[in-house]
């Protein structure tokens, strides 16, 4: 399973380091600086919760819990230990590739507190958005979706990232939805200003341009 993992991941330009037992896990959690940690709970010498239990006494770090036990208490156990996520095996690898962006864009977020293109200013500390000095008013919809068009500037978005970006990959609807708080946002972003910031991408998506 850690071998198809691994080659999944590499397969998306994900960088992987394995270890196979749980003390060789937490000597390379105290060593390495990861941004994200797999753990499988049924793992030799030390077990995933314990394993979780000790990353959590110094450090932060996402950690994606995965094991084969699907009990509320097994579950529970190792979200109280410090774990973000839970997902029981078997999965399917696109899930987890969903669940692993989430936390990808999480960390952008915390490392982009001011995003500026062109004229328009998102304040993530604040949610204070201006485009122009002039405050434009959003919802939370329309804020998450701009936020991630501007975190992605010059690059097309489908309109199937949008709603795994800012609906989540649990969401069960018409990708319609995108077009419509598209036209929300261009409402309060573009009307009235000379220079438009969302292109549409006919066919494929939308997208920012800065330049």
């Amino acid at each position: 399973m850690s071998l198809f993992i691994e080659m999944e991941l590499n397969h998306e330009g994900y960088e992987v380091d394995t270890a196979y037992d749980g003390r060789e896990a937490l000597k390379k959690a105290e060593n390495t600086d990861y941004n994200l940690i797999l753990l499988d709970i049924m793992i030799p010498n030390l077990n995933g919760i314990e394993v979780c239990r000790r990353i959590r006494q110094s450090s932060n770090i996402p950690i994606i819990m995965l094991t084969a036990k699907s009990d509320i208490p097994d579950r529970v156990l190792g979200l109280d230990v410090g774990a973000n996520d839970y997902m029981t095996k078997p999965f399917a690898i696109e899930e987890l590739l969903a669940r692993i962006r989430v936390y990808e864009r999480n960390n952008v977020k915390s490392n982009n507190r001011v995003i500026k293109v062109k004229d328009i200013v998102m304040d993530n500390k604040t949610h204070q958005v201006l485009r122009a000095d002039r405050e434009i008013e959003l919802t939370k919809k329309e804020y998450d979706l701009l936020e991630m068009m501007l975190l992605n500037k010059n690059i097309v978005l489908t309109r199937e990232q949008l709603i795994e970006g800012v609906w989540g990959y649990e969401y069960v609807g018409d990708t319609n939805v995108v077009d419509v708080f598209i036209r929300y946002l261009r409402s309060k972003i573009d009307d009235g200003f000379e220079d438009k910031l969302i292109t549409t991408i006919r066919g494929v998506g939308y997208v920012i341009k800065e330049n």
